[in-house]
């Protein structure tokens, strides 16, 4: 692909585990990558990988809120203004709590479906002008094994979330399909990323004794997923849900 021809791909919670994973693979892979985070901090220390790896014409860091719907908005007209396009979006940026049903409150509930749902929705309602005018499209939504299972290890509104995104990405895949845009879930499970780093270790080893394949799974495998999703080779999958998680459920 020539230069001037490359393709353009935001990645939301784009500093650590998965999200970080993916925008790093596109950056490999010759993609304009944003990556957008929420904390300056956090922003500051991606950016460090990056000053030495590639030409700074090829990333771009926003520091964005998900929930903020205008903040969505103006960093779409950040990317079209320098960049003039958008091919591809992953809705990775999410939440989790562990709280119990009796105790989830109102804030909480509000703030999980925010970030991870309501996010979700209108990120991808403001790139599709751009992909429908292009005529090509990715939308990569970051579901979990959480959003089919409803494990006890998240709270309900983590795996509601996680559920709405997979009826999402149908809804939108069938409205934008004649537009050439694909849209599909990825579902991960049991993945060694910094929130299993959190995780009591003894915990982690008899989950590990649950899944088939023995072994957490690593970022990169599933961030070498979304790279095919987000491709040309991906252009006939749309609406698809893809289990990444070592067999710990099966469909």
């Amino acid at each position: 692909m020539a230069m001037n021809d490359q393709r353009v791909a935001i990645v939301t919670g784009a500093n650590k585990g998965l999200g970080l994973a993916i925008a790093e693979n596109f950056v490999k892979e010759g993609k304009k990558t944003v990556f957008v985070i929420r904390n300056k901090e956090n922003l500051e220390q991606t950016k460090n990988l990056f000053q030495e790896e590639v030409m700074l014409e090829q990333v771009m860091f926003i520091q964005l809120d998900v929930s903020d719907l205008n903040g969505i908005k103006k960093a779409v007209n950040q990317v079209l203004n320098e960049w003039g396009r958008i091919d591809i979006l992953v809705n990775n940026a999410g939440i989790r709590f562990e709280t119990p049903i009796e105790e989830i409150n109102e804030e909480e509930w509000d703030q999980v479906l925010d970030v991870n749902l309501k996010s979700t929705f209108f990120f991808s309602q403001a790139v599709i002008p751009v992909m429908k005018e292009r005529k090509w499209g990715r939308i990569i939504n970051m579901s979990s094994f959480g959003g089919q299972a409803g494990p006890l290890t998240s709270g309900a509104h983590y795996s509601a979330s996680k559920a709405g995104q997979i009826a999402l990405s149908k809804t939108f895949a069938r409205s934008l399909a004649a537009y050439g845009i694909t849209v599909n879930t990825v579902a991960p499970a049991s993945v060694r990323t910094p929130e299993m780093d959190k995780m009591d270790p003894e915990k982690v080893a008899q989950m590990i004794e649950t899944i088939p394949l023995k072994r957490a799974g690593e970022p990169k495998e599933v961030a070498d997923l979304v790279s095919y999703l987000a491709s040309d080779s991906g252009g006939f999958t749309t609406g698809a849900t893809f289990d990444i998680n070592g067999g710990r459920l099966m469909r």
